[in-house]
């Protein structure tokens, strides 16, 4: 962050406390409590697309004219249980996602692009679960994180093969349409990134941009899958923002992949991200059953 352009403000608001939150630089004055961030993005051309479709759910930004950084109006937040934060949370990003969309013109190329990254995805795991297990195998006497992972590596390669499936059948799918849906993704989504006060607030726009609003859900979830009731979430996210097959397809199958995790740590570190990557696999399942079961009763 330039420094030269913090003096100059910290000089013009006077702040008695000074606080650094992540990346935002928090002062306080008798004026009231402003936010410091680093310049990576032209906020105010963001601001002015979002108002135009009628979206207005983001901190004010005060002045973008220093070199380096935004300022923007501090946005106080109102308690709550997690569960309702969430929910509202999830109504603002249908929201943004509802009423940013077009359909633009695309190729096969652009969705084989996603097949094959996808594709590349799934092949490494497959490598990477199939050697573990083939290691493990081998221990005469297998340690616990061993163990737990030989017991439950046919469930992760079972997610595998969802995946892999599912792929191929979005492909054939998707491969002769010439629209594609695009909106403006926040690209950061997190429970930290949103405050509720009068109207609903995102923070962090610094990452944002236009591609499909799938994923966004994807790395919502796969940060939040643990704490959070996704089933729930989900619904309310498509009551307001509909996808169509296409896109849930490639949402469940993007989201079954089961996440690698590092061979490193003392025994309990090991069992700990062993069971982690089975929750979530799991979770994963619950999640997507219902729609599937839908599906097949159809």
């Amino acid at each position: 962050m330039n420094s030269r352009s913090i003096s100059v403000v910290k000089e013009l608001y006077k702040p008695y406390k000074y606080t650094i939150s992540g990346k935002a630089h928090i002062l306080e004055s008798t004026s009231g409590r402003i936010v410091v961030k680093e310049k990576e993005k032209d906020i105010r051309n963001l601001y002015q697309y979002l108002q135009s479709r009628g979206f207005h759910y983001f901190a004010p930004l005060i002045d973008d004219s220093r070199e380096g950084i935004n300022i923007f109006q501090y946005v106080e937040d109102t308690p709550m249980p997690t569960e309702q934060r969430a929910m509202d949370f999830m109504k603002t990003v249908a929201l943004l996602h509802q009423k940013t969309t077009y359909f633009k013109d695309v190729t096969e190329d652009d969705f084989k692009q996603i097949y094959d990254t996808v594709f590349s995805q799934i092949e490494y795991l497959k490598y990477f679960y199939n050697n573990l297990y083939q290691e493990y195998f081998q221990s005469i006497y297998p340690a616990p994180s061993e163990y737990l992972l030989l017991r439950n590596c046919s469930k992760i390669l079972a997610a595998l093969d969802f995946s892999s499936n599912e792929l191929e059948k979005w492909y054939a799918t998707v491969k002769d349409l010439h629209k594609y849906r695009v909106c403006q993704i926040h690209n950061h989504l997190s429970l930290d990134h949103y405050r509720k006060c009068q109207e609903d607030c995102l923070l962090s726009w610094e990452q944002s941009r236009q591609d499909s609003p799938v994923l966004d859900i994807i790395k919502f979830y796969q940060t939040s899958y643990f704490d959070l009731n996704f089933e729930v979430l989900l619904q309310e996210y498509l009551r307001i923002c509909s996808w169509s097959e296409e896109e849930k397809e490639l949402f469940f199958l993007v989201i079954s992949l089961p996440p690698k995790f590092e061979l490193k740590g003392t025994e309990f570190d090991k069992v700990k991200k062993i069971r982690e990557v089975l929750d979530y696999v799991y979770k994963t399942e619950v999640l997507i059953r219902p729609y599937y079961t839908v599906q097949k009763e159809k």
